[in-house]
């Protein structure tokens, strides 16, 4: 049973089809988008990139110091900024955009937690050329997920239909966060849906890829952490657990999702499970917050506003 609980809880986009894609491109770009990242984590990123032997981009999303910034480009990364949060999407596409610049056939997407070795980036090179000769062909590869202390890791589910290849597994979709991109099929494909904003885009774009012939795929022999959210939500009556997540998020999430039941390319299956998923999901959340109307309202606003098909900034991020 659930028992309320009473504590709380576009400017750099571009018309990818006009891209030229270099002749004679690199192999690897590495993408990090940083948010409002505190000391250790500066820290920590200005350590890989004076480590990392492969082109490094920086999107600043917010909150990037500019000592810090200074102490990246002197590292060799190139920062970019749009000098506002422009969303996960946007961010993403202004860093595919900036590794095709670079020369780069691939670009690897990181957020500023991730702790991802250069030997794991060149497992999901290899990963990525096994796949060449496959069909469909590949569009992204990723690591299996894993649930950081006290985080629940994403699911990715299987691609129905598809066999595996070894230690790669057909998949849905795959969290950005990890993520091995071939730039060929990004520019075939299209941008990551900047509208979105933080919730969804991965999915909608994974989606996106198998519907215009490109494969989704899970390297299950190299491993990420991931650090979603604050904690956990779980409810053994209902059976489900989720990241415990700024309200701004989970609204965006419910907007998102209830949106993505227009969309053509995405799923029915996956459609079906949502409509049943959804409610569950915001029913916990809204326990978990101490049963507050404002909370309540708050999400029925965010699933009104995935319906008329408003979406951009989300309501309530500062």
């Amino acid at each position: 049973m659930i028992h309320c609980d009473p504590a709380p809880m576009a400017r750099l986009r571009q018309p990818l089809a006009e891209t030229i894609l270099p002749s004679a491109p690199s192999p690897v770009a590495i993408g990090i988008t940083v948010f409002r990242p505190d000391a250790a984590q500066v820290a920590a990123l200005s350590a890989r990139v004076a480590a990392e032997t492969r082109p490094t981009i920086v999107f600043d999303n917010g909150g990037l110091p500019a000592s810090a910034a200074a102490q990246l480009s002197e590292h060799g990364a190139r920062v970019l900024s749009a000098g506002d949060n422009i969303g996960i999407g946007g961010a993403l596409d202004a860093i595919a955009r900036a590794a095709m610049e670079a020369g780069a056939a691939q670009v690897l997407l990181l957020d500023q937690d991730a702790a991802f070795t250069p030997g794991q980036v060149s497992e999901l090179e290899a990963a990525l050329a096994r796949l060449r000769s496959v069909s469909p062909p590949p569009a992204v590869v990723g690591p299996r997920p894993e649930a950081a202390p006290g985080r629940k890791a994403p699911s990715y589910p299987r691609r129905p239909d598809v066999p595996d290849g070894g230690s790669l597994v057909p998949v849905e979709f795959l969290a950005t966060s990890g993520s091995l991109i071939d730039l060929a099929a990004y520019a075939r494909i299209g941008p990551f849906r900047s509208d979105f904003f933080i919730d969804g885009v991965d999915l909608e774009w994974c989606f996106r890829a198998w519907n215009r012939g490109y494969g989704c795929w899970m390297e299950t022999g190299t491993a990420l952490p991931h650090r979603v959210g604050g904690g956990v939500i779980r409810s053994t009556w209902l059976g489900i657990e989720m990241p415990r997540q700024p309200l701004f998020r989970m609204g965006a999430y419910l907007r998102n999702s209830v949106y993505a039941w227009r969309l053509p390319h995405v799923p029915r299956r996956w459609k079906l499970r949502q409509a049943a998923y959804l409610p569950l999901q915001a029913l916990l959340y809204w326990a978990d917050s101490g049963c507050r109307p404002s909370v309540l309202a708050h999400l029925a606003g965010a699933v009104l506003d995935g319906l008329r098909g408003r979406l951009g900034r989300p309501k309530g991020l500062s």
